[in-house]
């Protein structure tokens, strides 16, 4: 029998038979997602955003897959995950989000990525390092138009002409985000498209990016000379008030580890928050929050109650979650599915089909977002359309 040290095992992909659950990842329609959103870009170039693990579904896998597409240009959020995307694509351009930290310009350097400086402090730690070196690395600048995070406030950015500093590095990039693109119809939107013209229109020839992926789509075109998709990229949903565009890239099974019948008046699961009020068949799934499936789309109350809570689709029947979700554990209402269609073994679906990302992001009170950058390591995993 082989013997596993701790290095070979933790190298080891999980087999999907003895996983608990099993995550199954569409590269073929990230890379058709990609597309779609290009095409409604007015021309702009489409970049990617791969932060957080290219949302959940792996940066080694993702940023191959929307290369062979005809994506370029990555964002991150971390130094870390910058360095991950340069391994799988040496010619690609880089930027990193969450602006510079002190001290880690050599690293940018050598790893050829760009900041995204959002302050004085970071624009002149990077000019005066582009000085010392004697050399105009690039950079992006981000101004604030709405969002109070990060980046360069309004004012601030109308001022950044008179700025010495940005004779030292080549500014590759001005950009800003949206804070409610998703909502077509606030004025928000417009209110930071003028703002962010403003301070573009004071630095002519720089290119601009704005749009993120639901301001792909917002009626006022904001695509400037580079857009910025994340979510709509993974399958999420970028403009809510209509049909989705967007293919699904991720599915999640769960295998049932045990059935049982628990009788009226029995309940289910950690302090008793969940009440049978008959004979119901119940379910027990080999996933729980320790695997990112939020605690928060427990049910409780009674059988019958559970509109709000999770849900499962069992041979296609649409099946309740019942009592709180556990580290490991999630047990779901199959008395509805024909009993010869549901046994020990089978894998039911958690994400897919009707329960879309969003879907399941409402029914946990989050958001899509949060359930795919959960995603848990102890699914198996399985990628298809890697061709891209």
């Amino acid at each position: 029998m082989t013997k596993l040290t701790s290095q070979t095992s933790a190298a080891c992909s999980i087999p999907e038979n003895a996983a608990g659950g099993v995550l199954h990842i569409d590269l073929g329609a990230l890379a058709s997602n990609w597309r779609t959103l290009r095409d409604n870009a007015g021309g702009a170039e489409t970049a990617a955003v791969v932060k957080a693990n290219a949302y959940g579904i792996g940066i080694e896998k993702a940023v191959p897959a929307l290369g062979k597409a005809g994506c370029r240009t990555f964002f991150v959020a971390h130094q870390s995950e910058a360095i991950r995307v340069r391994a799988v694509a040496p010619d690609a351009t880089i930027y990193v989000l969450n602006g510079l930290f002190a001290g880690t310009c050599p690293t940018y350097v050598g790893f050829d990525l760009r900041p995204v400086l959002g302050s004085f402090e970071e624009i002149e730690e990077w000019a005066g390092f582009c000085r010392a070196q004697g050399q105009r690395w690039k950079a992006a600048i981000h101004v604030d138009t709405g969002m109070n995070r990060l980046g360069l406030t309004v004012p601030q950015g109308l001022t950044l002409k008179d700025s010495g500093a940005l004779k030292d590095f080549e500014t590759a990039l001005l950009m800003s985000h949206f804070v409610s693109a998703e909502e077509s119809e606030n004025p928000l939107n417009r209110e930071q498209i003028e703002a962010f013209q403003a301070v573009r229109a004071t630095l002519p020839g720089i290119p601009a990016s704005l749009a993120n992926s639901s301001g792909i789509f917002l009626k006022e075109k904001p695509h400037f000379d580079l857009a910025r998709p994340g979510y709509a990229l993974y399958g999420g949903n970028p403009t809510p008030d209509r049909d989705n565009p967007m293919k699904p890239v991720v599915g999640l099974q769960a295998r049932i580890v045990q059935l049982r019948w628990v009788e009226a008046d029995h309940s289910v699961g950690y302090n008793g928050r969940w009440l049978a009020l008959e004979k119901r068949r119940i379910a027990t799934l080999s996933v729980g929050y320790a695997d990112g499936y939020p605690r928060a789309a427990s049910a409780r109350g009674k059988s019958g109650d559970e509109l709000l809570a999770g849900m499962a689709l069992v041979a296609g029947t649409p099946c309740p979650f019942a009592g709180n979700i556990s580290m490991d554990l999630i047990t779901i209402d199959v008395t509805d599915v024909p009993e010869n269609q549901v046994q020990r073994g089978d894998t039911v679906t958690l994400i897919g089909g009707d329960l879309s990302l969003d879907e399941v992001g409402r029914r946990a009170g989050t958001i899509g977002y949060e359930i795919l950058t959960n995603l848990g390591s102890r699914y198996a995993r399985t990628y298809r359309g890697e061709q891209g």
